[in-house]
Parts: structure tokens; sequence; C-alpha cells
């Protein structure tokens, strides 16, 4: 069966950290744990809080298209295992008005000024490609190419 975007945000509801992989300077791949807050629900886009002198931020400015895995719970009490792979585009945001629609209270932890953390950005990843695989199925969505702004 084949899943729409809202099937996998709904397996993708309870997976916490998502690893965000750019393109480092010597061509190689480069990759980190980001904090995917569980609170979302996912449309495409996808935003993450990180500090604006992180190598993925300088990454992102040679290079915005960028890759996401997210890997749910899988093997407990026979759950079948859920794994979604995107592929995308990413965009630096500065501006303190967007960082205030994607705040959520967890993130306090990691920036004790909140929206007003010195040196604060957020990376909005838009999705071109999902791939999905569920221990059963697989499958892909394919979204718009529209660079995030």
């Amino acid at each position: 069966m084949t899943k729409t975007l809202s099937d996998l945000a709904e397996g993708m509801r309870d997976i916490d950290f998502a690893m965000l992989t750019t393109r480092a300077p010597d061509g190689n791949l480069g990759g980190r744990p980001m904090s995917n807050n569980r609170e979302v629900d996912y449309d495409g886009d996808s935003y993450y809080f990180t500090w604006d002198s992180a190598q993925m931020v300088t990454d992102i400015g040679r290079d915005p298209r960028i890759a996401l895995s997210f890997q749910g719970k899988a093997g407990m009490l026979g759950m079948r295992p859920f794994f979604v792979a995107v592929e995308g585009d990413a965009a630096v945001v500065h501006d303190k008005a967007r960082f205030a629609e994607h705040w959520s209270k967890g993130l306090d932890r990691w920036f004790k000024d909140g929206i007003d953390t010195p040196g604060l950005v957020m990376i909005h990843v838009h999705a071109t490609r999902v791939h999905y695989w569920d221990g059963e199925d697989e499958g892909e969505v394919k979204l718009d190419a529209a660079v995030p702004a």
C-alpha cells in the first residue's frame, strides 16, 4: 500500500531525532543529530535550531542540498521498523519572528535566551523526495522543489 505524506507524518510524530547530512568542504558527507522535537506534524518542511558558527550552516551556504534520516522504534512489542529518508533543500533563517513560529519550550535547554540567544539560526529544510520503509512496504513521496526562503 502506497503511503501519503500524512501517513508518514503520523509515523514520524514520535521520532525525537533526525540525522541531518550536508556536503562538507572537502566533498565528503557530514552528518549530525538534530532534535525533531516530537511536537511537529510533518508537512514536508522541517525546522532545526543551531548556532550560526556551526559547520552545517557553512555547508548549507555553499550547497543547500541536504538529507535527513529518521528511524522509528522497531522490535519493541512486535512493532515493525520504520525508516524515512528525506532529500531536500535547506536555507539558513535569521529572522526572530520566524524563530518564534517554530520554537518549543524544550529548546530552552540548548539556547538559554530563547529566540534572543546570540548567534542563533534556524535551518529550514524543504523536502523534495521522501523515501520510506516499514518492514513490509516501501515507496516514496515526491514534493515540489520550491527552495525554502
